[in-house]
């Protein structure tokens, strides 16, 4: 009879039997190397992925904004759970008793990597390009102030990794340096998936440097886009980095103090609303709005292309009468 002890699975005990590199290279089916290459977990045909080394190793997928350890490539893979993950790991090495392990070369240490570097060669805006932007009530003043570039061609890491073309544009949103590294958000707008790239932090709030000192009303949005048609509607608008990271503390009661209103206004479909009750929950200053579903947008940029600047405005309206309600009610 067999009375030896078998240990929890946790990440310490994984890397007691092997380095992160070699679990990567092992479920990702590639070496962990230096470089951009093709994304062996989705459909790819643009190398847009990298190793980056800070304090672990990480899958970086700059197509689709994920960075991933070992363990989440592996409940990425399985589309399992991170308990789960952990035994089919310790299953294939031979780290749970009973189970063979699978013959795998052992990977040498990945050296750290530099900070995520993008850069891009700007060229000047084509009437198509403005006639799109021009849908949404964006001119090229708007662009200019809000620092957005059409882009000839997009470096990643010194590699090419995209090309204007008419049919795919890409546009670049500048967000200054960090030390000596050009800070870029590049949004690919023609794209049904995968629409953006970009190195900057996820602290960053869109916007920010273009608001007023002071004003009635700001509106926290979704995107920088978003944003631009507010402008140009005569209103303040940021909005943070993605759905998933909201502002920080020290910044929103800096913001109250220089707005006397704060307007949420996030996208009605379902990962929208969600955030906008949480938001809701955790600070009831800040009201919450959504566009009517009657509508059919998900956003103020689908509203203005829809209906107009006109009826953008009057929804802006009804949104301050409901304001107005909002507060002698809460």
């Amino acid at each position: 009879m067999d009375f030896s002890f078998q240990p929890e699975i946790t990440k310490e005990l994984l890397l007691e039997h092997h380095n992160e590199e070699t679990y990567m290279a092992f479920y990702l089916g590639i070496p962990v190397k230096k470089g951009l290459f093709i994304s062996p977990l989705r459909v790819d045909h643009k190398p847009t992925c990298s190793f980056y080394k800070g304090r672990r190793l990480y899958f970086k997928d700059f197509a689709t904004g994920e960075c991933l350890s070992f363990e989440n490539v592996v409940m990425k893979k399985y589309g399992c759970n991170y308990h789960e993950a952990l035994e089919i790991i310790a299953k294939d090495f031979g780290i749970i008793k009973g189970h063979t392990p699978k013959s795998v070369p052992i990977q040498p240490i990945f050296k750290k990597e530099k900070k995520t570097t993008i850069q891009i060669e700007a060229k000047s805006f084509t009437n198509e390009e403005l006639k799109w932007w021009e849908q949404f009530g964006i001119n090229k003043s708007v662009l200019t102030k809000y620092r957005v570039y059409s882009c000839k061609t997009v470096f990643l890491n010194g590699n090419i990794t995209s090309v204007y073309s008419p049919s795919c544009p890409s546009y670049g949103y500048y967000f200054g340096k960090d030390e000596d590294r050009e800070l870029w958000k590049i949004y690919y707008p023609f794209r049904r998936t995968f629409r953006f790239i970009g190195n900057i932090k996820t602290t960053t709030i869109q916007g920010y440097n273009q608001l007023p000192k002071k004003s009635k009303l700001l509106v926290i949005t979704k995107s920088l886009k978003d944003c631009m048609v507010l402008y140009n509607l005569g209103i303040a608008a940021i909005a943070p980095q993605s759905e998933t990271q909201f502002i920080e503390e020290n910044v929103l009661e800096d913001l109250r103090k220089r707005f006397k209103h704060i307007v949420l206004l996030f996208d009605n479909d379902q990962t929208g609303i969600e955030f906008t009750n949480k938001i809701k929950r955790k600070y009831k200053w800040i009201t919450p709005m959504i566009i009517p579903l009657k509508y059919n947008a998900k956003d103020i940029s689908d509203f203005y292309k829809a209906y107009g600047r006109d009826k953008t405005i009057e929804l802006i309206k009804e949104g301050i009468i409901y304001l107005k309600q909002w507060e002698k009610h809460s």
